[in-house]
């Protein structure tokens, strides 16, 4: 049979192994340290957790003073599950914030959003000191500094082993190169979508930082200061989190109906796909063999991006066949009775994206 009911084993697919980007945990949950004692202190305290949130969620600086939010940042509550603490170190206020209530009132106020599916990132970072070059590893003292800058970002990050080879690439003449290409070579088992590099030193009692990011072929690049290292790497995340979130929010009012195909589909895949798509409302309207058939809601654009951080490519309209229409129901039988197919309505003639695996 030519339609196959993909929606029967839907549960079987989603044990299917990791995707390449990541879906972002606990991003509606901001950790803020307290300044302070007492009931004002922890008001204050859910205050920024709340801009820390909006800037997760929009990676537009600007965002958290939107008049827009006015009301919100008045009575944060209205959109908050539950405030708790944390003993820290730095004494902190936990806020959990609600993501249904949280996104119609961003969306409300006009604001353009980016969903929890990110591209992850591994994290070249090289630090100075008197004492010599350090090359950040995963499971050093170290990285911990760098996860929770990550993290109050809302950003997937993963770190390096640091092992001799590496640190013999990660040189501060590699990081501040403009060619990615050892460090691509040294990337490729991590299987991260995008490379950040950071060369760090201290400089007049403040942490400076040069950083690059590569998503692709394209390359963003910056500098920052903190403090200390964990203001420094706060300062790089949020930076880069201003860079990403444009190809990726998703704008209220610009957004239109677009058919969406894949070719080259299996369990696995149906998996990641539903994943990728749940933002754009996807309404399946043909299963034909490995070939599935979507009409989604969505910018053209910002759907290639995330389309392609699933490691889809884009086919061009001469490299597809048309879809065809759904098989006819047998004799007597109804499309709501037809053994094994999915239920669907006869697709508009197709002109929309079209990709593969």
């Amino acid at each position: 049979m030519r339609v196959v009911n993909y929606l029967a084993v839907a549960g079987l697919a989603l044990l299917a192994g990791a995707a390449q980007a990541e879906s972002v945990a606990g991003l509606y949950q901001v950790r803020e340290p307290l300044e302070g004692q007492g009931s004002d202190a922890r008001t204050q305290a859910t205050g920024r957790a709340l801009d820390t949130l909006v800037l997760r969620l929009t990676g537009d600086p600007k965002a958290p003073q939107n008049p827009a939010l006015a009301a919100l940042r008045k009575d944060p509550q209205q959109i908050i599950n539950q405030v708790g603490s944390d003993a820290g170190p730095p004494e902190s206020v936990l806020v959990e914030f609600d993501p249904g209530s949280t996104e119609r009132a961003l969306r409300k106020a006009g604001l353009a959003l980016w969903g929890n599916n990110r591209p992850s990132i591994l994290g070249w970072w090289l630090n100075d000191t008197v004492d010599g070059s350090s090359l950040v590893g995963d499971g050093q003292g170290a990285a911990q500094p760098l996860r929770q800058a990550a993290q109050h970002r809302g950003l997937p990050l993963r770190l390096p082993l640091a092992d001799l080879q590496e640190q013999l690439v990660a040189t501060a003449k590699q990081l501040e190169g403009k060619d990615p290409a050892a460090l691509r070579e040294a990337s490729e088992r991590y299987g991260a979508d995008a490379l950040l590099a950071v060369h760090a030193h201290e400089a007049d009692g403040k942490w400076q930082g040069k950083w690059q990011l590569w998503l692709g072929d394209q390359r963003e690049q910056g500098q920052a200061e903190g403090a200390d290292q964990a203001a420094l790497a706060d300062a790089v995340m949020l930076a880069v989190s201003s860079r990403l979130a444009p190809r990726y929010v998703t704008r209220p009012g610009a957004s239109s109906e677009l058919q969406v195909q894949v070719q080259g589909m299996n369990l696995k895949r149906y998996a990641e796909l539903s994943r990728v798509l749940e933002p754009y409302g996807p309404r399946l309207q043909l299963a034909d063999g490995g070939t599935l058939t979507y009409q989604v809601t969505g910018n053209r654009d910002q759907l290639r991006a995330q389309l392609g951080l699933a490691k889809l490519h884009e086919l061009q309209a001469d490299a597809a066949a048309p879809a065809e229409p759904p098989a006819p129901a047998p004799q007597g039988v109804t499309p709501n009775e037809q053994p094994g197919a999915v239920q669907a309505t006869a697709p508009k003639p197709f002109d929309g994206l079209r990709f593969g695996w």
